[in-house]
């Protein structure tokens, strides 16, 4: 007979807490001493903690994004007198990360190149020495060419608060500018309110000088009405009796835990009210110590700490006896559901193949989940041997229906073909021809997903592939012909065990074509495929085609557009071949051949070359 999960846990922790509650309230009402200061410890510090990760997990954002564009302007590819490029990847930079507001860069002789985010969420270029949103230049620190990111003084702007890092562009030892990152202290608003627990509870912040920069009950105080003065305003004259009262705090010296974690936490006398404040120092984003705190009302808890009392030996006992039972009873409870946790991680990585079966139980619920979730699956190993893992985890990653969305995008396509299959298929059994598609697949597969693409499908001996969606990514045409080289040099390897053995080599022609396209859910009512569609994909497929031009008979054969080709850095080993008038499209289109093995060095005149006769 199988136990609904309802009552056991409903019998084991009624038995618990009768037996808490009957011990407890025998000898005492309050619980012991240690363990509740123990506890308002522990709440103390994980609260703090809490808030203060978050700050630093916010501004580490943003020191980042100086930090990682600063090589670019040392090393000259992206410098202030060029400024329609320096402003394209600063904007793409800030687009990118959501906690930075503005991104500028800040010559000798006071020139300035930037892009701002307003509230809006629209992108401003600052191309003027007039003060930008987020920094001043009193504001902007002295640096050496040596010195770290530093962060300056907060900035008041007509816009708003904000703080500010730099870091020093140095070219040739030799300090050229300074590139800052300043972020709006608007932008911290959904911290400060995250961390509020309710009506009972307000989160600030305050800076070195003493003024409150935030404040999660601005519009609502504890004590009645609303903040006065417009932030940041000193805590004295806030408008905020709670803080107004700080000058009189009195240390709870119960805290020694928090105190050696540098927390300060005190009682606060407000209105014929009681407070407990807690404090701490926040450090490395600003030129002074920051202070973050919270207070909260305290008339329970106050009135429990002072009045504590009552048998330890007993409280212990009671305290032991209840942890044992509860140690019991959730080890019996959290058992299959530790396991359901494990195998779900694994799920949720698609390892469909590590997920081990849930085993059966007595209690009827765990066993209907655990049927549940053996059948789920089973379902998913189905449906992932017909859709791309690769693809499946972007697409959960990304939210799923709204990423699969059907939209047009500049995407970089790829299409392969093998030279001669048909050909080669007559002499093979079906069983060898599958063995070998599927090997050659494989090598595909692999060198499409190393590098961050998609498989679309494939059609017959070839492939399609695409980079750029469903994850945006700018470097979709370099990822793209990596991509082509890893398979060309697994090609030359597969075919060199190839001929060891006997069996017969394979050979391959790659289309890239760089371009918009449609990409996502194309299809009808439960029949939907995310795939790609447009003169992209076809140009990709006739550049394949044009493959057969090459002369000789090359392992494997690379054409690009130009298109394409101007999306490469100039190191990438390439050659035109001309114009060429490909099969089902208007006009001529400019053609590369791209070298599959470019750390060969092959010398130029060996290669092959489209005969003159194709070109147009």
């Amino acid at each position: 007979m199988k136990l609904p999960l309802t009552s056991i846990v409903g019998m084991g922790f009624g038995a618990f807490v009768a037996l808490a509650i009957g011990l407890v309230l025998g000898l005492s009402v309050s619980a012991n001493f240690s363990n509740t200061f123990s506890l308002l410890n522990d709440k103390t510090i994980l609260s703090t903690d809490a808030l203060e990760s978050q700050l630093r997990t916010h501004f580490t954002s943003v020191e980042n994004a100086v930090v990682g564009l600063k090589p670019y302007f040392d090393d000259g590819t992206l410098r202030i007198d060029d400024p329609d490029r320096t402003l394209e990847d600063l904007s793409i930079a800030l687009k990118s990360n959501s906690d930075v507001t503005t991104l500028a860069v800040t010559a000798p002789d006071g020139r300035r190149l930037g892009i701002y985010r307003a509230p809006s969420g629209k992108l401003w270029r600052i191309e003027t020495d007039v003060p930008t949103p987020g920094m001043t230049p009193a504001s902007l620190p002295m640096l050496e060419p040596g010195s770290p990111p530093t962060w300056g003084a907060l900035v008041e702007h007509e816009v708003g608060l904000f703080a500010n890092v730099s870091v020093p562009l140095v070219r040739d030892g030799v300090l050229i500018g300074t590139l800052t990152a300043a972020s709006s202290m608007e932008d911290l608003s959904h911290i400060v309110r995250a961390q509020d627990e309710g009506q009972d509870n307000t989160v600030f912040i305050l800076d070195g000088s003493g003024r409150v920069i935030m404040h999660s009950d601005a519009d609502r105080l504890q004590t009645g009405g609303a903040i006065e003065n417009k932030l940041p305003a000193a805590w004295q004259k806030i408008g905020d009796p709670v803080l107004e009262a700080m000058a009189g705090e009195q240390p709870i010296e119960e805290f020694q835990k928090a105190a050696e974690l540098g927390i300060d936490v005190s009682f606060v006398e407000a209105e014929d009210e009681e407070y407990i404040m807690m404090k701490a120092s926040l450090d490395g984003f600003s030129d002074q110590p920051w202070t973050i705190g919270q207070y909260y009302q305290s008339a329970t808890v106050s009135r429990e700490v002072r009045r504590l009392a009552g048998s330890m030996f007993v409280g212990f006992g009671a305290l032991v006896i209840s942890v044992l039972i509860a140690f019991w009873l959730g080890r019996r409870v959290a058992r299959p559901l530790r396991n359901l946790a494990v195998q779900s991680e694994r799920v949720g990585s698609l390892s469909l193949n590590e997920v081990e079966p849930m085993p059966r139980s007595r209690v009827a619920e765990i066993d209907q989940v655990a049927l549940a979730f053996n059948s789920m699956v089973e379902g998913l190993k189905a449906m992932n041997t017909y859709v791309p893992r690769s693809l499946f985890i972007k697409l959960m990653r990304l939210g799923g229906g709204e990423a699969a969305q059907a939209r047009e995008a500049e995407l970089t396509i790829l299409f392969t073909d093998i030279v001669g299959f048909t050909a080669l298929s007559e002499h093979l059994s079906a069983e060898e021809t599958a063995r070998i598609l599927n090997d050659h697949f494989a090598i595909l597969v692999e060198a499409v997903e190393s590098e961050g693409g998609t498989v679309d499908k494939f059609l017959g001996d070839g492939m399609l592939a695409f980079w750029g969606a469903p994850d945006e990514r700018p470097d979709h045409a370099e990822a793209a012909v990596r991509t082509a080289r890893r398979i060309a040099q697994a090609l030359k390897e597969s075919n060199q065990r190839c001929r060891s053995e006997g069996r017969p080599v394979i050979k391959t022609r790659i289309g890239i074509h760089t371009g918009p396209a449609v990409v996502g859910n194309v299809g009808a009512l439960d029949r939907w495929n995310y795939t790609v569609v447009g003169d992209t994909v076809n140009a990709a497929e006739r550049l394949q085609t044009l493959g057969k031009e090459v002369d000789g008979d090359p392992e494997l054969t690379i054409l690009a557009s130009a298109d394409t080709v101007a999306r490469l850095p100039r190191e990438h080993n390439k050659r035109p071949v001309g114009a060429h008038h490909l099969r089902g499209r208007s006009g001529l289109m400019e053609v590369y051949w791209i070298d599959p093995y470019p750390e060969a060095a092959a010398d130029p005149s060996g290669k092959e070359k489209l005969p003159v006769s194709a070109a147009e």
